[in-house]
This record gives structure tokens, sequence and C-alpha cells, in this order.
């Protein structure tokens, strides 16, 4: 009754207006399953949304304008497109970025070179011989994405950002090609790796279709770092400062 007149207070009432914490809240109560979520557990869940749903975007988002500002062609090429994809709209809708090609491919470059996870844990299920190395069952295993998507023996010039490499490849991140895997593979394979893909896609094509994007302070665009501070995420380890001046209003 409490949860009912919070949400009244809210003017949200109704099934339909119902959030993801309403729904776990409403598993919990029914008390009809087999499996019963705590309140512990629907905290959990709910910042696991904040973090991996958010902080995991931002990183990336952030990532890609910074090899896009320090990658002068890159930007123009992208804008270029969305510009023309979108040309006479307000705003850039989602089934819009399905016709960005080439930010797709931005997209995959910036998965390489920072993938949103760099260090992806697992466990062996069976003993196993990988490289003159036994790997016994129950170990635990920690898959480098970072390395692979560096290392040189799998990609040419692997420290440049250049999007055309994937242009013609049948690589993509969707856990089917070990050479990249910013989001894993396999059963364990990040399940919201649809969810954030559509959000960094869309907000990169947005930034690009409405601002032109510049320094501060008359900073030169070779002068930009990409200084790495890894942790859960490997984020920047300078925040990264941009003027935006305004290309395409929202409301034109």
């Amino acid at each position: 009754m409490k949860r009912e007149a919070t949400r009244k207070g809210f003017g949200r009432l109704g099934e339909d207006e119902e959030d993801l914490v309403d729904t776990l809240l409403n598993y919990e109560e029914a008390n009809k399953h087999e499996f019963h979520l705590t309140t512990d557990q629907i905290k959990d869940v709910t910042m696991d949304i904040f973090s991996a749903g958010s902080e995991t975007s931002a990183t990336t988002m952030e990532w890609a304008m910074s090899e896009l500002l320090k990658n002068p062609r890159v930007m123009e090429k992208a804008q270029l497109e969305v510009r023309q994809v979108c040309e006479g709209k307000n705003k850039i809708e989602e089934e819009d970025v399905q016709k960005l090609h080439y930010l797709k491919l931005v997209m995959k470059e910036t998965f390489r070179l920072h993938p949103p996870v760099t260090l992806i844990q697992r466990e062996a299920t069976e003993r196993c011989e990988i490289g003159g190395y036994t790997i016994p069952a129950k170990a635990k295993i920690i898959i480098n994405a970072y390395a692979i998507g560096r290392d040189p023996k799998l990609w040419a010039d692997p420290e440049c950002f250049q999007p055309e490499r994937f242009q013609g490849s049948s690589i993509d991140f969707k856990g089917n090609n070990f050479e990249l895997i910013p989001f894993g593979a396999g059963r364990r394979i990040c399940p919201g790796i649809s969810f954030a893909t559509s959000n960094i896609e869309l907000g990169l094509a947005q930034l690009l279709y409405h601002f032109n994007w510049n320094l501060p302070n008359g900073t030169k665009l070779e002068a930009l770092d990409v200084a790495e501070n890894f942790g859960i995420t490997t984020r920047r380890k300078n925040n990264l400062h941009l003027i935006a001046t305004t290309y395409i209003p929202f409301n034109k």
C-alpha cells in the first residue's frame, strides 16, 4: 500500500506505466515463483542497470568523440554521412541509424581500441590445453580484450584509428569473432549488447548531426591526449572538454 501511495503521488498508476523496479517488486510480492527476489537483490539489479547500462555507454561515447577529434578525416566523413542521410530532419530517429554504415565502422573501431570492459572473467568448465598450457577444470580465466584488440598479429597498424579496416569485413563484436570481443562471447556474452550499441550509436549520431566540435582555447588536435585510467571500465585519464557549435538546431 505504501508503494502504491508513493506511485500515486508521482502520478504513476497503471500497469502500462510500470518501470523496471515496479516489475521486480511485483515479482517479489506475487510470491508464486520457485525463485524469490529479496530487496537487496532488487537493489543489485537496479545498480547493475545504472553501472553497466550507463557508465560503459558514456565511456565508449567519450572515447569515440576523442578518436574522431584526433582524426579529422574520420570526423568529416562520419559527419557528412549522418548529415546527408538525415538531411532536413530536426532529430535523428533510431531507424535512421541503420542507414549510417560508416558510423557503424567507427563504432567497431572504437570498441577495438577501447573495449568497455578491459578484462573479461570466465571459468573453465572442463580441463583443456591452450597453447601448450594445461587449464584445469574450474580454473578462473581472465581474457584481456584490450590486448586482443591491439595485437599486431591480428590487426595491421593496431594503434591507428582506421574504421575502414572493417569495410567489407565480416568481423563483428557480437561474439562470433574472437579478434573483437568487447562484450565477451558465448552464452555469457553481455545481455545488454543490443541496448548498449543502439544507445551509443544514436547518441553519437545526434552529436555529429547537430554540432561541429573543437578543442577549447585553440588547442591543436594533435595535442589531444588519449591516456587511459584502468578500472572496472577503462576511462580517459583526463576528462574530455570540447566546444560545441550548433550546425542544425534541434527545433529549427
